[in-house]
This record gives structure tokens, C-alpha cells and sequence, in this order.
């Protein structure tokens, strides 16, 4: 830092404002490397600009390659063509911003080249770039430092574009359908729409304390009540739990509700999504992640969740003795002393059933105890209609057949507080208020988009598909 600290003193000696306002480009690196050809034979200056990556230098000639937002480009500068300024450039560094205006040749060696008429500083770089940089494998420094991550690794940024095209996918599939996109609070007097425990904070202007919200689903649910038919909302939700490979405080879902369907109508439109979103982001229906491949094919495989889950343990868990889970718990490791009965049936299934489903699974018909805003089966009443679908034993989606009986709702609400579940500290009486002036027939649907973009985009951890993970103070790591 100390030897750039005085090149900075002395661009400004020589002159030179070394954080000028703007520059004006002409051209990408893409754009000149896409027309290369025209842009050659009709001699056009171009001005181009980016981050110098390196430097090789040979006396009165200098090469240096530039890189921009999505791609790289050589520079060539020769003492005879820039005069005086030549010079100059013994003060620009790996890691500055630098403009340039030339025209284009290419090397002996294939090389599309700016030959330079002249350049100038952009952003001098205080700090120089780690060590080895340009293979920037620390997964600390990856994380904790995003942006160094993003230079070093073009195939990081290029995940994050996808991860933002995936959205957009998302709302122009839903769009096209017919839904429109909603806005609910974040704060929220009671939390709701899940089991979770939330974070805390304090409204000074309302004086009383406020959650983040766990889920959207209450407030999207109200507004089905208010006539809307089909709604859906991109958003971050936050539960104050643990962090692991695919878990992380602050998410990002997309929830939706649709009006005069259920479970069986959304199992449709996620195959329908899903399809959709491989072949626009992917081009592909042949999906790769953690080194297994799987083929896209609708429809998509249902099994139903007791069922399977009483294949494994050999017994009925919808009528079995809590000694029997409890058993079951203690024979794969399962903590199950602070655990309801429903919470010690679905670490159960995790552990038997969902780690092994790879290819992309319904799974259908859940107990009733594990799903309080679900619609009673309409053929076995100690199930409701529900599924979640997984890959790669992993789960990607959560729908209902909602529940829109009022009194029912009342019950389920007092039946959680009685158990004491997590995420549940007092009735939400607005909600059931709201459902007592009707609410149709509905399917909603959850979806985690960050585990989402783990599985389309191949990557092993959610943190490689948030750009800003939260971390522990480095005093405290």
C-alpha cells in the first residue's frame, strides 16, 4: 500500500485526477471481440475500459490484460506511438481501472489486441490483490471478501448472473399465468406461515416489539380473502436458527397462492416452473449436481410420506406409541428429547427416506400433526393434502391444499400452542378473522430459492449462491 500510496502522489503531481468522474466507452470487451472483423477493417478508434490483471513488459513496449464485467482483453502500448506518456504507466498497478483508445489488430499469435493512442487512469487501487488471486480458493476469504471473490473467479460472477436470470424466469413464468406479484411486510407483530424461531427487534414510532417475518403466507393469504386469484411474492424471509450446508438465516422464497386449485393443480404448475426454468437457464434437461445426473421427465414421480416412511421402520407412525419413535430416534442419532411428536417423525423421514430420493419426487399426503395450515385429506383424515418435492435429497418445494375452514384453523392454532411447537407464540386472530369473511378453494406453494440455485446451478453450499453470507466477527471466528 505504501509503494501505491505514493504513485497515487504522483499521478496527482504529474496532474492526473486518478478518480476521474466518467469515461466514455465506446465498446465491451464482448462487443469488440463479437466484431472484431468490422471493427479492424474500418480502422475505428474504439475506447474501452477495465481492471488490469497483468503486465508484461519489454523496454519500450508494454502489454497488459484488461478484464471488464464479462470478459478479458490485451492491451498493447509502444513508447513511439504514446510519446511522453509512456512513461505514465510505471504508476498504474495490477488491480487499477484503466481507460484506453486505440484500434484493434490482432498478434502473431491470434491475439485480438487494442494497439493504445492513449490512456488514462480510472481508479487507482490502494490495496494490492492477495496473493495468487487469480486462483482465490480460501473459502473464508471467499465468502467474507465477495468482491475479491468476483474478480478472481469469473465463473463466481457468472453464478450470480444465472441466480438473477433464474428470478426473472421465475416472475415471467408466473406473470404469463396470470399472477401478480405482491408486496407484504417484513415486520410483522406476529409471526406466522411456519415453526421458526424469528429474529426480534422494537417499533420506537408504535412502541411494541416486532418479528421478521418467518414466511409470507398469512398475509398473501388475505389477500385471496380480498378477491385476488392468483398472487405470489419474491422475498426475503429470516428465521433465527442454524447455519449449515443448507440452511442460512436469511433466505429468499418465492410463495405463491392460486385461487379454485389445490395440491394437485400446484404439482402441475411446479413441473410446468421447473421445466421452464431448465431449459431457459441450463438449456438442458439434464440436470448434474454433487457429481449425479439426473433427466427432467413430467410427470414427476409421487410417493406418498407414511407410507414409505412405515416401509422403513417397520411399524404405523400415525398410530404407533411415542416409545416406538422415541426408539426409532435413538437408533439413527436423532436429539429427540426437545422435539414434538411430529418434528421426531420428520427428522425420521429425512434419515430413512429423504436423502435417498435423488430424481425429482413428489411427496405427498403428510400427517396431519405436521402441517397446521393444510386441508384434511379428503379420503383419510389423519393426512392432509400436502407435498414437498425433493432431488438429490434435497428438498425444493412445499405445498397445501390451503386450509380456508376458519373454525378448523382455530383449532390447529391451539393444538401447536399446547405442544409448545417452535414458531408458534400466540394465535394470529386477524388471520382467522380474515378467514371467517371466506376464502375460496387454494393451492400455495413454497419455494427456497437459494437451495434452488444450489441444485441448478451445481454448487455445493448455499452460501456459494448468496453473494453476502453473514459470518462471525473475525475476533469471534
Amino acid at each position: 500500500m505504501e509503494e501505491r500510496l505514493k504513485k497515487l502522489e504522483k499521478l496527482k503531481e504529474s496532474g492526473i485526477n486518478p478518480y476521474p468522474y466518467k469515461f466514455e466507452r465506446t465498446h465491451t470487451f464482448t462487443e469488440i471481440r463479437n466484431d472484431f472483423e468490422g471493427l479492424s477493417q474500418s480502422e475505428e478508434v474504439i475506447m474501452s475500459s477495465g481492471r488490469i490483471l497483468a503486465v508484461r513488459g519489454h523496454g519500450k513496449t508494454i502489454f497488459a490484460t484488461l478484464a471488464d464485467e464479462s470478459n478479458k482483453m490485451q492491451i498493447y502500448l509502444r513508447q513511439d506511438k504514446i510519446g511522453e506518456k509512456f512513461g505514465l504507466f510505471n504508476l498504474f498497478d495490477i488491480g487499477d481501472f484503466i481507460g484506453v483508445k486505440g484500434k484493434l489488430f490482432k498478434t502473431k499469435t491470434g491475439e485480438i489486441t487494442v494497439l493504445v493512442e492513449d490512456f488514462t487512469m480510472l481508479s487507482k487501487a490502494l490495496r494490492p490483490l492477495p496473493e495468487k488471486w487469480h486462483g482465490l480458493k480460501d473459502v473464508e476469504v471467499r465468502y467474507r471478501k465477495r468482491y475479491l471473490d468476483l474478480i478472481a473467479n469469473l465463473e463466481v460472477r457468472e453464478i450470480f448472473k444465472k441466480r438473477t436470470r433464474l428470478i426473472a424466469s421465475i416472475r415471467n413464468f408466473l406473470d404469463k399465468k396470470g399472477f401478480i406479484e405482491m408486496e407484504t411486510p417484513i415486520l410483522q407483530p406476529i409471526y406466522g406461515g411456519g415453526a421458526a424461531r424469528p429474529f426480534e427487534t422494537y417499533y420506537n414510532a408504535l412502541e411494541q416489539d416486532m418479528f421478521l417475518r418467518i414466511a409470507d403466507e398469512l398475509y398473501l393469504k388475505r389477500l385471496i380473502v380480498g378477491g385476488y386469484e392468483k398472487v405470489y411474492e419474491v422475498c426475503r424471509d429470516f428465521r433465527n436458527e442454524g447455519i449449515d450446508r443448507f440452511h442460512n438465516p436469511e433466505f429468499t422464497m418465492i410463495e405463491l397462492y392460486q385461487a379454485f386449485t389445490d395440491y394437485e393443480g400446484i404439482m402441475e404448475l411446479v413441473e410446468s416452473l421447473l421445466e421452464f426454468l431448465l431449459k431457459n437457464i441450463i438449456s438442458s434437461m439434464l440436470l448434474k449436481f454433487n457429481n449425479k445426473e439426473i433427466e427432467f421427465k413430467k410427470p414427476f414421480k409421487k410417493i406418498k410420506y407414511v407410507d414409505t416412511l412405515n416401509d422403513k421402520l417397520g411399524f404405523d407412525i400415525l398410530t404407533a406409541k411415542d416409545d416406538d419413535i422415541n426408539k426409532a430416534c435413538e437408533d439413527c442419532g436423532i436429539d429427540y428429547k426437545k422435539l414434538y411428536r411430529g418434528m421426531k417423525i420428520d427428522k425420521l423421514f429425512s434419515e430413512y427416506v429423504q436423502k435417498n430420493i435423488i430424481e425429482p419426487t413428489f411427496v405427498i399426503d403428510y400427517p396431519k400433526i405436521m402441517s397446521p395450515f393444510a386441508k384434511v385429506h379428503r379420503h383419510d383424515e389423519r393426512l392432509v393434502e400436502r407435498f414437498e418435492l425433493f432431488m438429490f435429497g434435497i428438498e425444493i418445494a412445499n405445498a397445501f391444499s390451503e386450509l380456508n375452514d376458519p373454525l378448523e384453523q382455530r383449532k390447529r392454532f391451539e393444538a401447536q400452542l399446547v405442544q409448545k411447537e417452535e414458531g408458534i407464540g400466540e394465535i394470529d386472530e386477524d388471520f382467522i378473522e380474515a378467514l371467517e369473511y371466506g376464502m375460496p378453494p387454494t393451492g400455495g406453494l413454497g419455494i427456497g430459492i437459494d437451495r434452488l440455485c444450489m441444485v441448478l446451478l451445481d454448487q455445493p453450499s448455499i452460501r456459494d449462491v448468496i453473494l453476502f453470507p453473514q459470518l462471525r466477527k473475525l475476533q469471534d471466528a
